[in-house]
């Protein structure tokens, strides 16, 4: 008897179109560009002659394999791309969801400003923090004026939220 295998279903990965845009931009600067690079510095490595003990065809073949790697991640993302729209339903106006900027007020007064965004988009430098993200599940779904609660590694956190945009 033969046994099928199921495949789990991807996970949908949520991007806004400019997220998007910088994914397929990644991957082609690998495919075309640094595949390319990569080669060369295996072929010079090659060249050098005993393979068992060129350090140069070693880290080459790394880099090599850490890029493949990076290359199958972004056409998986890629693929399962789904683009966040801007706008949302318009049962979920008011409401906070992937794209909203939003301003939390902690207790002591101090306020953030996020841009909740998929996880691909992640990026806390630029105030972008993902839906998974403890925050970004917390207040995502809610309203103006209610107030969250946060799990963080110092304790919990209690977030107002001020305005969402």
């Amino acid at each position: 008897m033969v046994k099928k295998q199921s495949v789990a279903p991807q996970k949908k990965v949520l991007v806004t179109k400019e997220g998007l845009k910088k994914l397929e931009d990644e991957l082609q600067y690998l495919t075309e560009t640094r595949r390319k690079e990569i080669a060369d510095r295996l072929a010079e490595a090659i060249s050098y002659g005993d393979l068992s003990e060129n350090s140069e065809y070693d880290e080459a073949k790394n880099e090599q394999a850490f890029l493949e790697q990076r290359i199958s991640e972004l056409e998986e993302q890629i693929k399962n791309a789904e683009i966040i729209s801007e706008s949302g339903t318009k049962e979920q106006k008011g409401l906070v969801q992937i794209g909203s900027t939003v301003k939390l007020r902690l207790p002591n007064g101090e306020e953030h400003e996020y841009t909740i965004v998929g996880s691909t988009e992640s990026d806390p430098a630029m105030h972008k923090i993902s839906n998974e993200s403890p925050v970004g599940e917390a207040i995502i779904g809610k309203k103006a004026k209610e107030k969250v609660k946060v799990e963080a590694p110092g304790g919990i956190l209690e977030y107002e939220i001020l305005k969402i945009a």
